[in-house]
């Protein structure tokens, strides 16, 4: 557990400069969801919250073109960071797997029960009503408009979530449901889900 606590400290000092979207609060939002997963799953969670702690370490802008290299450069930092402390290789060869595979835009499935739980604790926190502020949060920050005004709700046209953030809920939170691994995050997913529909159909009464 010291490890932990050391861990926790270099996640929040590389994160201090990150948008809300993606500070250390969204990984500590991560790391509870995946505490929950790890004792619904009867899984020992070292590893787990270690990915956890470290998969968001380096994290560029959802504009910036090297955006979807982030998990590759948290991936390689965390090595780093494990070699220093002397954790055993196979750990390492696992929690750089599981960082590597864990982003959406990657479209990868993990092939570890580490990568798994990673990624499904760190969907959870981009649906439901914390994932609507950080859609809305990222959208702010990079400048986007909220809605498409000739069509909001993508009934004709493929959703582009780099011009509105309305297109996110189409493009990829409604999607996130169906791609959950673990029994809890799927049953949570659902709930989530849930609160995304109601609020798009909130949304259509208002617009």
């Amino acid at each position: 557990m010291n490890a932990l606590n050391e861990l926790k400290n270099i996640a929040e000092k590389k994160l201090a400069k990150n948008d809300s979207a993606h500070d250390f609060e969204h990984v500590m939002r991560v790391y509870r969801n995946a505490e929950k997963i790890c004792r619904s799953e009867k899984i020992d969670s070292k590893l787990v919250l270690i990915s956890v702690l470290l998969h968001d370490i380096v994290s560029f802008p959802k504009n910036d073109k090297r955006s979807k290299s982030s998990s590759l450069q948290s991936a390689k930092l965390a090595k780093k960071i494990l070699n220093k402390m002397n954790f055993d290789e196979d750990e390492i060869r696992i929690i750089y797997d599981a960082i590597i595979q864990h982003s959406f835009s990657k479209n990868q499935k993990p092939k570890t029960i580490v990568g798994k739980i990673l990624q499904d604790a760190d969907r959870l926190d981009a649906i439901g009503a914390i994932g609507i502020a950080r859609a809305f949060t990222t959208g702010g920050f990079t400048k986007r408009q909220i809605y498409n005004t000739k069509d909001p709700f993508c009934s004709n046209r493929d959703p582009n979530d780099k011009s509105w953030t309305l297109d996110h809920f189409f493009k990829k939170l409604f999607v996130l449901e169906k791609k959950m691994h673990t029994r809890y995050a799927k049953k949570e997913a659902s709930n989530r889900t849930k609160i995304l529909k109601k609020y798009i159909s909130d949304l259509k009464h208002e617009i």
